[in-house]
């Protein structure tokens, strides 16, 4: 049995979600006492006495990221790996996800409009001009265009044409970007998947204000409504065991009755009850905190406790990415619109308008 007896959860500006985290966990058992996280001194490899951290805001304070990573390395299971967080970024997502079958949108990566800090034009002499007319002819309008790393709907770009495109463009500065076919839907979903086994699917309105944005209802019905909510699940599940990722949500906008995962890389996502509404704020609470409760009791000392993905995995065992199969679900919890659209089932757009700007040099 571990020496480590507490559970924590490291926040930030988020008000709801923490403070009903760590009643639930303490409501459901004693064993494991949860608390906010409270950082005095971190030495380099000085455990702390936290068997569990849920980490909601390390991807913005760079000190808690390395706090995280000395307590994963002396055996607290943080919860996301912070280890491959701080290696992942949104184009090899995508570069995965059409490894393991999962359909994304026709991506293209853009290198930085303007030059890294400390480099000149002989840092770059391996890169060739962009064949812009054939990025366009691939990738179509409309499109979007976002930052390969990063959240939050930051930077992120709709261009109807190529003027737009390079005035976009222009505006973007030293981020690396995404240029991305936009995709017509008639569905789109949000879906928690949390401990690797519990999935939420949720119908979302990327172009609804941000408060309505959970605020509607599923749209396709009868045996197709079964078979989409069957086929997001399985995506789902696909995506986070390849990732590994214990906390994460999973954007879906469905065109001709195929789901396209549109963002998957969400390792902090909101669970905010003002945004994502009273009773899917209820299951988020009740999964993850049964999920923090499981790993505290299954901790092993002088481990490594963290969750790896089926990529990292196999890398190390020398296995095929596609060789393990991911378990199925073992719970799957649907809102109550899609529910009464399929009972037996299984289981953020924003558009900125571009500013004025030069076009760049190809």
């Amino acid at each position: 049995m571990s020496d480590k007896v507490k559970i924590g959860i490291l926040f930030g500006q988020e008000n709801t979600f923490p403070q009903a985290f760590v009643d639930r966990v303490n409501e459901k058992q004693r064993t494991f006492p949860a608390e906010f996280v409270s950082i005095e001194q971190v030495e380099q490899s000085v455990p702390t006495d936290y068997a569990v951290i849920i980490d909601r805001i390390s991807q913005d304070v760079p000190f808690y990221k390395a706090f995280l990573k000395n307590a994963a390395l002396t055996g607290t299971a943080v919860i996301n790996n912070p280890f491959w967080w701080s290696a992942d970024e949104k184009f090899f997502n995508n570069a995965l996800a059409v490894q393991l079958g999962v359909p994304v949108p026709k991506t293209i990566l853009l290198p930085s409009k303007e030059r890294p800090d400390d480099t000149n034009h002989n840092s770059f002499r391996n890169l060739q001009h962009m064949n812009w007319e054939a990025i366009f002819n691939h990738i179509g309008f409309p499109a979007f265009m976002k930052p390969h790393a990063g959240g939050g709907w930051k930077s992120v770009y709709k261009v109807d044409n190529p003027e737009q495109m390079f005035r976009a463009y222009d505006e973007t500065g030293q981020l690396v970007m995404l240029y991305q076919e936009a995709i017509d839907f008639t569905d789109y979903f949000r879906c928690y998947c949390i401990g690797g086994k519990d999935v939420r699917i949720m119908p979302y309105e990327p172009r609804n204000p941000h408060h309505l944005r959970y605020a509607s209802e599923m749209k396709t019905t009868g045996d197709a409504g079964k078979k989409l909510l069957n086929t997001m699940t399985d995506y789902v599940l696909k995506l986070n065991h390849g990732l590994g990722y214990d906390f994460n949500t999973v954007e879906f906008a469905v065109r001709d009755g195929i789901p396209i995962a549109i963002d998957f890389c969400n390792p902090a996502p909101d669970a905010d009850i003002h945004s994502v509404g009273q009773e899917n704020f209820e299951w988020v609470v009740e999964a993850a905190a049964t999920m923090a409760i499981e790993r505290a009791k299954t901790l092993q000392k002088g481990k490594d406790n963290l969750t790896w993905g089926t990529f990292v995995r196999g890398s190390v065992a020398g296995e095929p990415l596609l060789s393990p199969k991911p378990p199925k679900a073992a719970t799957v919890t649907k809102s109550d619109t899609v529910t009464k659209e399929a009972k037996s089932a299984k289981p953020d757009v924003d558009e900125k308008k571009p500013a004025k700007g030069k076009k760049p040099k190809a």
